[in-house]
């Protein structure tokens, strides 16, 4: 993300120097090692800097920074992450900068796909007034849509990140993993069903999770919901019950009748 959000900026005309570039994960523990008068030199020709590391080496970078002893209150100082607030920049207070995070609300798995991608995403930023401004200023620079997080949210709004995309990958891989032991070729299995959830998505865009839901537990269709469980392993009929229940709330309030909603909740606590 780190790369990729510096690409997008330098897209956008601003002067970006990467000051330490790594194409390998760090061993965990480890810290950060900077020095020498050219990296003094660019911190202090800065007027923000974003440390993008992974969580745990956050604040081993802020202290690296500190170091360098070029900061000044005029500074600011922004990191990556999606889960720690403000609080992990700890090491930097005393250099009067002001302190903050911006959180790309995006998956960037490839840095040159970066400035395409981020156009439009939403955008978790908190911290100081100042380094909160200076966050609005540079996701508004690459397109994305800034949204201020309220103090002690951020760990919520990262859960709910991880849930609608890295738990939606592991919710395909299980539905693929399904259609494959049902004998459907499982080379297809692994595109088919991809149009299904890109509908999916562009129905949610446009009317929100009751805009958006289909399906067996939406018109009601208690025997299809059976159906569904007796052909699944006792680990995928928990989570479909798990998430069923979820989505038949969803369907109530988008207007399932009561007798519908209660025969569908029946279906999905039937042990037969």
């Amino acid at each position: 993300m780190g790369a990729g959000l510096g690409l997008a900026l330098s897209s956008a005309g601003n002067d970006v120097t990467h000051l330490v570039r790594s194409d390998r994960p760090a061993p965990p523990g480890a810290g950060l090692s900077v020095g020498g008068s050219q990296w003094h030199r660019a911190v202090a020709a800065s007027n923000i800097v974003i440390i993008a590391t992974p969580d745990a080496a956050i604040a081993h970078a802020a202290a690296a920074l500190r170091a360098l002893t070029s900061l000044r209150p005029d500074h600011v100082v922004l990191h990556l992450s999606g889960l720690h607030d403000r609080s992990a920049l700890e090491p930097l207070v005393g250099t009067g900068a002001a302190l903050g995070s911006l959180h790309p609300l995006q998956a960037v798995s490839d840095p040159q796909a970066a400035p395409e991608r981020l156009r439009g995403a939403w955008a978790g930023i908190e911290g100081d007034e100042r380094a909160v401004a200076s966050a609005e200023r540079l996701a508004r620079a690459v397109g994305m849509v800034p949204v201020r997080l309220p103090p002690g949210s951020k760990a919520g709004y990262h859960a709910a990140a991880a849930i609608t995309s890295n738990l939606t990958v592991a919710l395909y891989a299980v539905a693929t993993r399904v259609a494959g032991e049902a004998g459907i070729d499982r080379e297809a299995v692994e595109r088919m069903y991809v149009g299904l959830l890109r509908g999916t998505v562009e129905n949610i865009a446009a009317g929100g999770a009751a805009g958006a839901l289909t399906g067996a537990i939406r018109r009601g269709d208690a025997e299809t919901v059976r159906a569904h469980l007796r052909v699944l392993a006792l680990a995928d009929r928990e989570i479909y019950r798990l998430l069923g229940r979820e989505a038949l709330e969803v369907a109530r309030s988008a207007g399932l009748p009561d007798a519908a909603a209660s025969a569908v909740s029946k279906a999905l606590e039937d042990e037969r």
